[in-house]
């Protein structure tokens, strides 16, 4: 057993090394920021570069490099300039697209922030950013070249990095998941009340299982960024607020749905910070919140069921889950699922392609899943895993096997772990 034991040691260390290797052929150890603006309406849809910067270091995976765990709402290919080897990929969703969907999409064209982080290419790259439409059809792309020695692109000061402290420290940040939790309508006056905020969002994240029992493949960092107001924007109210990254609730006239389209004021004050995934804690009492899978969660932090809904919405930006409620009687987000299509996220199918799904843990007698009508928003045609889990309601107390498993496939993704599932 003790040779099994070494031999296996020896083996994934020398994965990692070749791994990181093939990293440092192509990239160093810092990130490229890319700026773009979508733009248009339901019709049409467009894509500009917007601006490009350097961060001082990389936080993100050194390893699987041109592997997408998820598809997404769209993805972002790097290649070499030359052989147009693909060397990078990540996916996104983002709130353009979920925009799309909504009365306003069909007559009314806007633009909407959005910011992705690559590692910093040693040659010029290709960068190409695809979004897809709810039938997973092409519905716009672009490509540029970025060269790493261009002088316009903006080097970001890592001396100004606003107030912080580490939450959870397990491993460097090319090993370890960097997650950061952003004070949003804090006053320097409550940097205390935040951090205590961040702690029981902590808490609340890493209580529930898988992250529980994986825990050590994190770090957390609480960033204290100051706002000139306490509270946030709640638009239904005629109260706005001059807050860190702008939110507000109301988006798209949903008094729950708190978000902000000023994502680059986000990445604006984590630069400095070694981060991957942001969660961002609002200051007020109101319920609500939003998460967008690898963008931002967004959640209050002083109402009563705050703990519960943190973690949900962690769900979807780190997970890639997909909300399995659904409305009573009349379907009014049935365009957001065709039921000819089968969902990326994992956690939701209409039986196109189930196999890709839980088919397999259905299959297995001892598992409580099976299939359920009603999710994603819809009371027909989708279904979901459980009668119910933490991504249906605020009050089951954890997530359902499907849901668990997902998370841990991602967290394994990231930390270059073996699934034996």
């Amino acid at each position: 057993m003790k040779t099994f034991t070494f031999t296996l040691i020896l083996g994934l260390l020398s994965i990692f090394r070749a791994e990181a290797q093939r990293f440092t052929e192509h990239f160093v150890d810092k990130t490229l920021r890319v700026d773009y603006i979508f733009t248009g309406n339901a019709g049409h849809q467009h894509i500009a570069l917007d601006g490009l910067s350097r961060l001082p270091s990389w936080a993100g995976r050194v390893s699987r490099l041109d592997e997408l765990p998820l598809e997404g709402n769209g993805q972002v290919i790097v290649r070499e300039a030359d052989s147009k080897k693909c060397i990078y990929k990540t996916s996104f969703s983002s709130l353009f697209q979920e925009w799309l969907s909504t009365d306003e999409a069909k007559t009314t064209d806007r633009a909407f922030e959005n910011t992705f982080l690559i590692p910093y290419p040693v040659r010029p790259v290709e960068i190409e950013v695809v979004l897809f439409d709810a039938n997973r059809k092409e519905a716009a792309s672009m490509k540029h070249i970025v060269r790493p020695d261009d002088i316009l692109i903006r080097e970001k000061n890592a001396n100004l990095v606003a107030p912080h402290k580490y939450l959870m420290r397990n491993g460097s940040q090319s090993k370890a998941i960097d997650v950061v939790l952003l004070a949003e309508g804090y006053t320097s006056e409550e940097t205390d009340m935040f951090y205590n905020d961040a702690q029981a969002a902590c808490e609340s994240i890493f209580g529930h299982e898988p992250f529980q029992s994986m825990k050590d493949r994190f770090n957390v960092i609480a960033v204290a960024a100051p706002s000139a107001d306490s509270g946030v924007s709640i638009p239904g109210r005629k109260l706005w607020k001059n807050t860190a990254v702008g939110s507000h609730f109301d988006t798209f006239y949903s008094d729950r749905y708190l978000t902000t389209n000023r994502v680059k004021a986000i990445h604006d004050v984590l630069a400095g910070i070694p981060y991957e995934h942001i969660v961002i804690l609002a200051n007020t009492k109101q319920y609500g919140g939003g998460g967008i899978y690898n963008a931002f969660t967004l959640t209050t932090a002083h109402h009563p069921m705050f703990r519960p809904v943190v973690v949900h919405e962690f769900g979807h930006s780190f997970g890639g889950l997909g909300d399995e409620y659904f409305y009573e009687g009349e379907d009014v987000m049935s365009n957001m699922y065709p039921l000819t299509v089968e969902p990326w996220e994992p956690n939701i199918t209409t039986l196109v392609s189930f196999d890709t799904k839980w088919k397999d843990m259905i299959e297995d007698n001892n598992s409580p899943v099976g299939l359920y009508e009603g999710g994603g928003y819809v009371s027909k045609g989708i279904y979901r895993p459980v009668d119910n889990c933490r991504m249906r309601t605020n009050e089951c107390p954890g997530f359902c096997p499907v849901c668990r498993r997902a998370i841990e496939r991602m967290i394994n993704f990231y930390t270059e772990q073996e699934n034996h599932d």
